[in-house]
């Protein structure tokens, strides 16, 4: 799909294409934002903007020098994005920003949220006060950022919920089962928002590289004062959102080991009564095991109370080491 989006009367006017558009008839566009397209589309843009739009394959290419390159005065600079952040599934897609003078070039692979909220707002009466290429840019870059933050924020709300989930008091009534599943589920939860955090950090590391490259271009040829500016504060916030994805990133970690280490609590208490429950039996079955030896002359085997007396010799010694361990505390 190819959006040819123009700025008419502090609008952004956009017009849809399913294949290539006629290059006679079709509209100069500000922006040109291409959603999987297609090799026409990918010819035609070059032709109207005189970029060069990369295949898919090369923009997913992990190399810096593949991702953030300048070509005859063309910016070509590739980020990470994340989508899905509402749903379960989050994913990360390459998004590709090309900057010619005049002219913004996106290309993306899924449909994201800042992307729409941006075309939403400056569709509006008035909502675009600029026709800059770069401004554009940098409205979209500032969403996409507003847009992890929210998503940061997400988890650490939820990292909160599992915590306090981890480190509640449990009551005696609560089953050991149905502990081991609740600590089994709050392993799923962590490895989930671990997840999450490892696709929103990998995208701050984009953005963070994305927007100190194009500064660097920028101060190059003279940026201008208040782009300095808005560049700077992307940089900051980029960088503080990484520090705050970092320590999560330390909490995730010990919620796991917590969680992990909870768990062998409860394997270790139940090894524990089964060797308790092992050594109680020990003294009851050796008396057993005497008075079952086929032996002609045993003293008790014509003792009138011998069965009885061996019943609660068993039974005794049986108490006895369950005794002794209660008043040592050992359960």
């Amino acid at each position: 799909m190819l959006f040819i989006r123009s700025i008419d009367d502090g609008r952004l006017i956009a017009t849809a294409y399913e294949g290539a558009p006629d290059p006679t008839c079709a509209p100069h566009g500000a922006w040109y934002d291409l959603i999987e397209p297609t090799a026409e589309q990918r010819a035609f843009v070059d032709q109207a903007t005189g970029v060069s739009v990369p295949t898919r394959a090369e923009i997913e290419e992990i190399e810096v020098s593949s991702r953030l390159y300048n070509e005859d005065g063309v910016e070509y600079m590739t980020v990470t994005a994340a989508a899905g952040l509402d749903t379960d599934a989050p994913i990360k897609s390459p998004v590709m920003f090309i900057l010619n003078g005049g002219a913004l070039v996106t290309v993306r692979y899924v449909e994201l949220r800042p992307f729409t909220n941006v075309i939403d707002r400056l569709a509006r009466p008035g909502g675009c006060h600029s026709v800059g290429s770069e401004h554009l840019m940098l409205t979209l870059i500032e969403a996409m950022v507003d847009r992890l933050a929210d998503a940061l924020e997400k988890v650490g709300d939820n990292i909160d919920r599992i915590s306090r989930d981890v480190f509640r008091a449990r009551s005696a009534k609560e089953s050991a089962g149905k502990r081991d599943h609740d600590l089994q589920a709050t392993i799923e939860r962590v490895g989930q928002a671990g997840d999450l955090l490892g696709i929103i950090r990998e995208s701050l590391v984009g953005f963070n590289r994305l927007v100190s490259y194009h500064h660097g271009i920028g101060h190059s040829s003279k940026i201008a004062a208040e782009t300095d500016g808005r560049i700077r504060t992307i940089q900051r916030d980029v960088s503080a959102l990484s520090d705050h994805a970092s320590y999560l990133g330390s909490k995730i970690g010990f919620l796991l080991d917590a969680t992990l280490g909870l768990i062998n609590l409860e394997q270790n208490q139940i090894i524990k009564i089964f060797s308790i429950a092992a050594v109680c039996l020990m003294p009851p079955t050796l008396v057993a095991s005497v008075y079952g030896m086929n032996f002609k002359h045993i003293p008790e085997l014509d003792f009138q109370y011998g069965y009885p007396m061996a019943l609660a010799l068993m039974f005794v010694t049986a108490l006895a080491p369950i005794w002794y361990f209660k008043r040592k505390g050992w359960f």
